[in-house]
């Protein structure tokens, strides 16, 4: 199964807003995983994330799928995951 890894921080103003959203896009079944930019600059590395917030969809293995820049709407976001 995909699951999605949201890469915020907790000084972007961007992604105060679309962190509710993500907290419903987990809600709804999509596992998501949440990680801090700050702590974890491996995973901007990794997935050649350079702005925040991002969402990278990635399979069992971790090998990335797809990724987007900024906020979306839930269904945005629910049609980046199933697309």
């Amino acid at each position: 199964m995909n699951k999605l890894i949201y890469i915020s921080a907790s000084w972007c103003g961007p992604c105060k807003t679309f962190g509710p959203v993500m907290n419903q896009v987990a809600e709804s079944g999509i596992p998501v995983t949440k990680v801090d930019a700050d702590r974890d600059q491996q995973a901007l590395v990794d997935f050649q994330v350079r702005s925040v917030p991002a969402v990278v969809k990635v399979d069992e293995s971790g090998k990335m799928l797809d990724k987007f820049i900024g906020v979306k709407s839930m269904e945005e976001v629910l049609n980046f995951y199933n697309g």
